[in-house]
């Protein structure tokens, strides 16, 4: 093999090797992303149940309890 083969396939190994990498990334980084997705979903549907609570009055507190200092 001359210097320019040896060179050229040198380059394409470390070229394979960062595509390996990246795709791995891109991967995990696809995995951190829908789980993102999930956890915003549930939030959502949470504040949604919350304001819909504020808007109707509705409180976790007993109809006829005391004010939390006594």
């Amino acid at each position: 093999m001359s210097e320019t083969e040896d060179f050229i396939e040198r380059r394409v190994i470390e070229l394979e090797v960062r595509l390996t990498y990246q795709e791995r990334m891109l991967a995990e980084l696809d995995d951190v992303v829908i789980e993102l997705r999930a956890e915003l979903a549930r939030l959502a549907a949470k504040a949604s149940r919350f304001e819909e609570q504020l808007a109707h009055g509705v409180s976790d507190a007993p109809a006829n309890a005391p004010p939390p200092h006594y």
